[in-house]
C-alpha cells in the first residue's frame, strides 16, 4: 500500500476513533505512522504534533521540524481525514451501548500495550 493511501487510512481510523473513544494522537496514529508507514518514533512524534499544530502544539512542532522529524504529506493528509472520520465516530458513539464501548475502548488499550511492550 501505498504512503498516501496509508496516511489516508491512518487519519480515517484515527478520526473515527477520536469521535467514538475521543483519543487519536498518542494512541493511534503515533504507533500507526511507526508500525504500518515504518516511521522512527521521533518522526511520528513529530508528525503527530504536525496535526494537533493548529489547536495545540505550534512550539512543540517547530523543535521536532527543525531536527527533521516531521513528514509534512503524512501531517497534512491524516489531518483531513482525521475530521471527516472524527464526525463517523462520534455519529456511532451516540449508536453503540455504552458497555460495548467501554469493553471495545479497553480491548483496543490492551492490543496496543501489547504490540508496544512486545515489538523490537
Amino acid at each position: 500500500m501505498s504512503n498516501i493511501v496509508l496516511f489516508i487510512v491512518i487519519g480515517c481510523i484515527a478520526g473515527i476513533l477520536s469521535g467514538l473513544f475521543g483519543i487519536g494522537g498518542g494512541i493511534i496514529i503515533v504507533p500507526a505512522l511507526i508500525y504500518l508507514c515504518g516511521f522512527t518514533q521521533l518522526k511520528a512524534q513529530g508528525t503527530s504534533l504536525a496535526i494537533l499544530l493548529p489547536p495545540v502544539g505550534i512550539l512543540a512542532f517547530m523543535d521536532y521540524y527543525k531536527n527533521g522529524n516531521v513528514n509534512i504529506l503524512a501531517g497534512i493528509l491524516i489531518c483531513i481525514f482525521l475530521v471527516i472520520g472524527s464526525v463517523l465516530g462520534a455519529k456511532m458513539s451516540h449508536v453503540i451501548p455504552v458497555g460495548i464501548m467501554r469493553k471495545l475502548f479497553g480491548i483496543l488499550m490492551m492490543l496496543i500495550a501489547v504490540k508496544l511492550i512486545f515489538s523490537k
